[in-house]
């Protein structure tokens, strides 16, 4: 058999077009549009990139970018300052910190300084705990896109296995929280767990999260599976070539032989993460209104 490739770029696609017509409803009943800070510590290439990407696309989706650039040696003090800053602005609904940080920041702190509301990323400490208890929240984007791409082969997951090779709170974590809230039956996994897998062979679901380029081989897979490859890896490159493949975390010619569904990389989940940030960033613009509104009432 082979598996049906899972489109995430088109899926992607309809989620900002139904994003940007909330935004522009909601912008009517505002009389401004939703505004997305993203702030950029430093000028690592791929952050970049990525950056401009949401800025792009935030803009593309009716609602406003806040673009806040700052130089490498930017001091923790000085970044935790910005967030406040932003935290109080009436005009930003979502706070987006880029990651990495420069080595002499601290990531838990910064996040632990946004305020839960505004945390489009859904890394607060806050949002984590709404989320382990089924509580509406800001949810992680990745993962998040993934429930979406899953959903989009498999709308009822009630009793069946899921396996997600992977911890990280990023991604492996909350993945696995958002399919046991959806009734799946869950197994958590990660490099060292013995028996991988065997475990693997089990699962009707199989999201790959664990950074690994083609650890999840052919034999490993069910019949009939969905597999969600969230790895992104760049291998070395071949003789003449400029720059190495990109390839994800499974090993996709042997696994889509066997899978039901699989997502490619690229293509896949990546576009998802920045159609959820958006995604959360009009969620988190309608809360606040909705906030304001009955305030006003009360």
């Amino acid at each position: 058999m082979s598996a049906t490739i899972i489109d995430g770029k088109a899926v992607a696609a309809s989620l900002r077009a139904e994003v940007a017509q909330g935004a522009a409803e909601l912008a009517r009943r505002m009389g401004r549009r939703p505004g997305l800070a993203v702030v950029l510590v430093g000028s690592d290439p791929a952050s970049q990139v990525y950056v401009a990407s949401k800025v792009k696309m935030t803009r593309e989706a009716g609602m406003e970018s806040f673009e806040h650039r700052l130089p490498e040696e930017t001091s923790e003090q000085d970044l935790l300052a910005l967030i406040a800053r932003l935290n109080a602005d009436p005009l930003v609904d979502g706070i987006l910190v880029q990651l990495p940080l420069p080595k002499h920041v601290n990531p838990g702190r910064v996040i632990e300084a946004i305020a839960p509301g505004k945390d489009v990323d859904g890394l607060h400490p806050e949002n984590a705990g709404r989320l382990a208890n089924g509580l509406p929240g800001l949810a992680p984007c990745t993962p998040m896109g993934c429930m979406m791409l899953i959903r989009s082969v498999v709308p009822d997951l009630r009793g069946l296995n899921a396996l997600v090779v992977g911890r990280s709170v990023l991604v492996g974590k909350p993945a696995a929280q958002m399919l046991l809230n959806a009734d799946a039956t869950i197994i958590v996994t990660h490099l060292d767990t013995v028996g991988l897998p065997a475990l693997c062979r089990q699962a009707d679901i199989v999201v790959v999260a664990a950074g690994c380029p083609g650890l999840v081989r052919g034999d490993w897979i069910k019949p009939g599976a969905v597999v969600i490859d969230v790895g992104i890896n760049r291998l070395p490159p071949e003789p003449g070539a400029p720059k190495g493949r990109i390839v994800g975390d499974v090993a996709f010619d042997e696994v889509s032989e066997v899978a039901g569904h699989i997502t490619p990389v690229p293509g896949g989940v990546g576009p998802m993460t920045i159609a959820c940030l958006l995604k959360n960033t009009l969620t988190a613009a309608e809360r606040r209104f909705a906030e304001a509104s009955q305030a006003r009432a009360a």
